[in-house]
C-alpha cells in the first residue's frame, strides 16, 4: 500500500462492513491521501477500500458452520497476517469479529505495527478472561458504549468512546404515522412488530412462541396488525411455513420496502431509502416483540415499548458453557437496552419463561399501557443522546493519534 496514512482493516460481517466504510470516509476527511486494504464488504468498497479477500470469507454462523468452514477461515488468516506482515502499514484496524482479528493484532502487535479494535468484545457479559488477550493484542480500543471506557481503563487498554452510529442513523423523533403510510398500515389500529431473530435457529426457536403469543393478542384485539420483518428470501420462507402452522389473522411478512414516494429523503433530512425494512416496520409500530440482540437497541432509539426474548437449545447452552466457561452471562440483563440502563427497563422472558402466555402478557402492556410507553419512551430519548456522537470522526481521530504515536 503506498499513499499517506496506509490502514489495513478487517472487517467480517455486514454490520462491521458499515461500520468500517463510515470509519473509512472519517479517515478520508482528515487525511484525503490515505490508502485502506485487508478485508470487506461493498460498503467499504465504495470508499476506495482493496480488498484481498472478501468478506464473506469470514462469514460463519454458529459453532458447527465455523468448524466446517475452519480450513478456510485459517488459510484467510494467514494470508491475511503474511500480507499484513510484509507490508507493514501504518496500523492494522479489526473491526468486530474478535474470534479472528484478536489473534491476528497479536501476532501484528508483536511485529511491532499498532493495532485498534473498533468494538470492543462483550467482556462485561461473557468471558471476560479475553481481557488477557487483549491486553497484548490491541494498542487501542475503540468502544460504543459509555460504561465500556472504565472498564477497559481499568484492565490497562488505552480506549476511546466513539459513540454508536445506529444513534446518528435512527431519527431523535421517529415519524409512526409516516412509517405506516408507507407500509399501508392503518394510521389508528395497533400495531405489533414481531421480531423473532434472523437466524435460522432463532425462528425455530422462538418464532412459534411469538405466533402463539400473537394469537393471544388478536383475540384481546381482534384489530390488532401484525408486521414481520424478514431478512432475506430463505429466512422468509421458514416463517411462512410455521406461520401456516400457527395462522394468525392480520399477520403480514415485510421483505421488501413498497416503493413509493414517501421512500425517499424524509423532513428531518434521514435519507430512509437504505433503511432495513425492519426500521420501518419498528417506526410504524406501537410496540415491539424481538430477540435478543442488535434489533432490541434498534427499538429503543425508535423509542419504542419492547419485550424481550430469547431460546437457545440445551445442546447449545452446553457449548456455550464450555465455550466461556459460564453457565450464564455476567450481568442480569441480556438485551442491550437494559444493559445500558443498567435496570430492566423493558421485560425479558429467556428460556423457559418465554411461554406463549407470558410473551403476550407483557406485550398486552407494552401495546397498550400508555403511562409505561412513555416512561420508557423518555428513558431512551435520553439514552439516544448519550450515544450519538461522531462516530466516524472520533474513530478516525483516534487511529491517527495511534499512527502518529499519541494515543495513551
Amino acid at each position: 500500500m503506498t499513499g499517506g496514512i496506509r490502514a489495513a482493516i478487517v472487517a467480517g460481517e455486514p454490520s462491521g462492513d458499515l461500520l468500517a466504510a463510515r470509519m473509512i470516509r472519517g479517515l478520508l476527511a482528515r487525511d484525503p491521501a490515505a490508502v485502506t486494504a485487508g478485508i470487506g464488504g461493498p460498503a467499504m468498497a465504495r470508499t476506495g477500500f482493496q480488498a484481498w479477500h472478501p468478506m464473506d470469507a469470514l462469514s460463519v454462523f454458529g459453532y458447527v458452520d465455523a468448524l466446517r468452514q475452519a480450513p478456510r477461515l485459517l488459510r484467510t488468516w494467514r494470508d491475511t497476517r503474511q500480507r499484513v506482515l510484509t507490508q507493514r502499514p501504518d496500523v492494522f484496524v479489526g473491526v468486530d469479529a474478535p474470534d479472528f482479528n484478536l489473534r491476528l493484532e497479536e501476532k501484528v502487535r508483536a511485529a511491532g505495527i499498532p493495532t485498534v479494535h473498533f468494538v470492543g468484545p462483550s467482556i462485561w457479559a461473557w468471558r471476560f478472561e479475553r481481557i488477557h488477550q487483549i491486553r497484548r493484542a490491541v494498542s487501542h480500543m475503540l468502544v460504543l458504549f459509555p460504561f465500556e471506557v472504565d472498564l477497559y481503563r481499568e484492565q490497562g487498554v488505552p480506549v476511546t468512546y466513539v459513540g454508536h452510529p445506529l444513534a446518528e442513523l435512527i431519527p431523535q423523533q421517529p415519524d409512526r404515522a409516516a412509517a405506516r403510510a408507507l407500509l399501508g398500515l392503518d394510521a389508528t389500529a395497533r400495531v405489533l412488530a414481531l421480531m423473532p431473530g434472523s437466524r435460522e435457529s432463532e425462528l425455530r426457536l422462538l418464532a412459534p412462541r411469538f405466533l402463539q403469543a400473537a394469537q393471544i393478542l388478536r383475540r384481546q384485539d381482534p384489530d390488532l396488525q401484525i408486521v414481520v420483518p424478514v431478512v432475506n428470501a430463505a429466512r422468509r420462507a421458514q416463517f411462512e411455513a410455521l406461520l401456516a402452522q400457527h395462522p394468525v389473522p392480520g399477520c403480514r411478512v415485510l421483505g421488501v420496502l413498497p416503493d413509493a414516494p414517501l421512500a425517499q429523503a424524509r423532513a428531518d433530512g434521514l435519507d430512509s431509502r437504505e433503511w432495513p425494512i425492519a426500521w420501518h416496520a419498528m417506526e410504524a409500530a406501537d410496540a415491539v416483540l424481538v430477540a435478543s440482540g442488535t434489533a432490541t437497541l434498534e427499538a429503543a432509539l425508535f423509542k419504542r415499548p419492547l419485550v424481550i426474548s430469547y431460546v437457545i437449545s440445551p445442546w447449545m447452552r452446553r457449548i456455550m458453557a464450555w465455550k466461556s466457561g459460564q453457565q450464564a452471562p455476567s450481568l442480569p440483563w441480556v438485551g442491550l437496552p437494559n444493559i445500558l440502563e443498567r435496570e430492566f427497563v423493558v421485560p425479558e422472558l429467556l428460556q423457559e419463561a418465554a411461554t406463549p402466555e407470558g410473551l403476550a402478557e407483557q406485550t398486552w402492556t407494552a401495546l397498550t399501557d400508555r403511562n409505561h410507553g412513555d416512561r420508557v419512551a423518555q428513558r431512551f430519548s435520553a439514552l439516544h443522546a448519550t450515544l450519538s456522537r461522531d462516530t466516524p470522526g472520533l474513530a478516525a481521530q483516534a487511529i491517527l493519534e495511534v499512527c502518529h504515536g499519541r494515543a495513551s
